[in-house]
């Protein structure tokens, strides 16, 4: 069970994980607004995660939490049901970054009125490729292809985008990632165009202050910085979740046409957003954004180093603490860190390459005021 493997691992994090959050945190409270950041699926919102979860470790912020699970009851909309009973002591949630399928008034049901909407979008050919990869064996639609390829003796995703409408069940509830998986999780109607979709995009440009694009992610970082008052340290990252390159399916143009016909509506999302983020750009000051660029791109290789000794490191070869979880059509590579790291910087690093789950776990039960390291060699249900 993902859950109670992910807790485990969580009761046995090293005592340096607690050692060095103490203090900082009790010194640094609030001092930016309530976030949500709308984790979109594989589009790189991990990494955005982890630096929302590392600034709210800092600041002794209240996550809303999905109630006993990673997951907002994905693919239902969003409810503001499914969200974790406040912790004692927490007037409000300050932090809201795990995965759901958006529901706007229901969201501000849970988060106060000054709430921070930001998001995440990803070329809709790399988004739908790496979706496919990573979720083969999980979604309908593309398990289904994966068993057709096997007698063809192509690739379970050219098997798919050849007929997909052969493989997709709109109304099968685990195939919402099959199609326009971005829109679907913006809480639009992924199947088809509607006359609602330009009222639809409008009411989310207005909702969300910061649409990030992760083919411009420093840019999209320097922005945000600037929307929550965030300095390079807080912004400074590395990538997280990212697959083997055996586990990337390379798309020759053909192939390519085919994933954008399919999800043209994540074509037409991605392209709207694009230009608004560009928008704000310039509103910014482009000669600003590339000098704040460059300098984010600096501090954050500085931390690289001085944080990693071997980068794509295979599962196999990761202790639990840093091991991704991962799927079985996809090999997720993590992080080794540095040795002869003071106790600090150790904390610093090891929260920086932290996959998902491990740090959910960790923040989850820092939270509800019992630390994980107390739990060390105990064993607890959480079900």
């Amino acid at each position: 069970h993902v859950l109670s493997e992910v807790l485990m691992m969580t009761f046995n994090l090293p005592a340096l994980l607690c050692a060095t959050c103490t203090l900082e945190s009790i010194s640094r409270r609030r001092a930016h607004p309530p976030v949500v950041f709308l984790k979109t699926h594989r589009t790189g919102s991990s990494t955005v995660q982890n630096i929302l979860f590392r600034l709210g470790e800092r600041e002794s912020a209240t996550f809303a939490f999905p109630s006993r699970t990673f997951q907002f009851n994905y693919p239902d909309r969003f409810r503001a049901t499914f969200v974790d009973e406040l912790p004692e002591g927490s007037s409000q949630f300050d932090l809201l970054c795990s995965h759901m399928r958006l529901d706007l008034r229901e969201v501000r049901k849970v988060m106060p009125q000054n709430a921070v909407f930001i998001t995440l979008l990803r070329d809709p050919i790399k988004t739908f490729e790496s979706v496919f990869g990573y979720y083969t064996s999980t979604v309908p639609a593309f398990f289904t292809a994966r068993r057709a390829a096997a007698n063809e003796g192509k690739s379970a995703l050219s098997v798919f985008l050849d007929s997909p409408e052969i493989f997709w069940d709109p109304k099968e509830p685990g195939n919402g990632l099959a199609k326009n998986p971005m829109s679907f999780d913006m809480g639009l109607n992924n199947q088809k165009w509607n006359g609602s979709w330009p009222e639809d995009l409008a009411q989310l440009e207005e909702a969300f202050q910061l649409v990030m694009i992760a083919e411009h992610f420093d840019e999209s970082l320097v922005l945000l910085g600037a929307l929550l008052g965030l300095k390079h340290e807080d912004l400074a990252y590395l990538r997280l979740n990212v697959r083997a390159g055996n586990s990337v399916t390379e798309l020759d143009e053909n192939m390519q046409a085919k994933v954008r016909s399919w999800n043209v509506l994540d074509t037409l999302l991605y392209d709207f957003f694009v230009q608004v983020f560009w928008e704000k750009a310039a509103q910014f000051g482009m000669e600003r954004l590339k000098a704040d660029v460059e300098q984010l791109k600096a501090f954050t290789e500085d931390v690289q180093r001085k944080c990693v000794s071997r980068t794509e490191v295979p599962p196999k070869e990761l202790e639990d603490l840093l091991r991704p979880w991962q799927t079985e059509t996809a090999t997720i590579v993590g992080y080794e860190v540095q040795g002869n790291l003071s106790l600090q910087d150790q904390g610093f690093c090891i929260r920086m390459m932290l996959p998902e789950l491990q740090y959910h776990s960790h923040l989850y039960f820092k939270g509800h005021q019992f630390h994980s390291c107390l739990f060390l060699g105990k064993q607890q249900t959480y079900s």
